[in-house]
């Protein structure tokens, strides 16, 4: 089990691979090199906003909005307190995101096994390409040997840049980014007194389950066994876990290898549960 809260967890900014200003936290990170990879970061829009044009990723993602709204693309705004899926293969955007929005992110190794870059590599390859070319408005440019111009999205560009590979987008489980309103769906009780679930969504032969957990004041929530990574952010309340306690924006890992954790809500505790299961590639 790993515990991290954002006020103490290492942060950085988005490299000049797109346009704007994004500072993000990141309070959970995967198995570098590992096609289960993923990172678990809480992002915060600075001054003048941040932007990106319509592009698309060969990993998966799941955003939680906490404060603001977020177009995911123009005709696709998320309201405080929606989740969104965004398929591995999927476009979306334009993004103009406003100052201010801040917003849960979870970028995963999808069920097609291409895995997800670390962010070491991602700003690594970022470095390496500004001396190659130029970023502007989430497209890079260069000029290639024989003197012909290139554009490739920001994103693409880093991907290419950290792996040697071509990026290869392998076809689209889903037609478009799948948008949730929570506030829609049913709070369901469990065995355990006090603590409720909401289903949110079940994705790709991942076996992907999105929903959030309710613990009341005094309720204690039993994680249990599980045969899936277990990924819990809480984004109201405050909790104790093992005698020690945790206030909002807390993040917990559970891997199919740690017992069961007594979750203790010291407040009633919202918490955002995300399972995956082990990546099956594609042939």
């Amino acid at each position: 089990m790993r515990i991290s809260e954002a006020e103490t967890s290492e942060g950085g900014r988005v490299g000049s691979m797109r346009s704007g200003t994004l500072d993000q936290k990141f309070l959970l990170q995967g198995e570098h090199g590992s096609p289960n990879n993923y990172l678990l970061n809480v992002g915060l829009t600075g001054s003048g906003g941040w932007g990106t044009p319509r592009h698309r990723h060969n990993f998966d993602q799941i955003r939680y909005v906490l404060k603001g709204k977020y177009p995911a693309s123009p005709h696709k705004i998320m309201g405080e307190g929606a989740v969104a899926y965004f398929p591995e293969s999927v476009h979306y955007g334009p993004q103009d995101r406003p100052e201010g929005l801040e917003m849960m992110v979870i970028q995963f190794g999808g069920a097609s096994g291409s895995g997800f870059l670390s962010t070491p590599e991602r700003e690594a390859a970022n470095k390496r390409l500004e001396s190659k070319g130029t970023f502007k408005d989430g497209i890079f440019t260069w000029v290639d040997d024989k003197g012909q111009k290139h554009n490739m999205d920001g994103s693409a560009a880093c991907f290419e840049e950290a792996t040697g590979k071509k990026l290869v987008f392998h076809p689209a489980r889903y037609d478009d980014v799948v948008m949730m309103e929570p506030e829609a769906l049913a709070w369901v009780d469990t065995a355990m007194p006090g603590v409720q679930v909401k289903h949110l969504g079940t994705f790709t032969e991942r076996n992907t389950v999105i929903r959030f957990v309710k613990v009341a004041r005094g309720a204690t929530f039993k994680t249990g066994t599980r045969d899936q990574i277990e990924v819990l952010f809480m984004s109201q309340g405050n909790v104790s876990v093992n005698g020690r306690s945790y206030g909002p924006k807390t993040a917990i890992e559970l891997m199919p290898k740690d017992p069961s954790v007594d979750v203790v809500a010291e407040e009633e505790a919202l918490f955002f549960e995300d399972r995956s299961g082990q990546v099956i590639q594609d042939d």
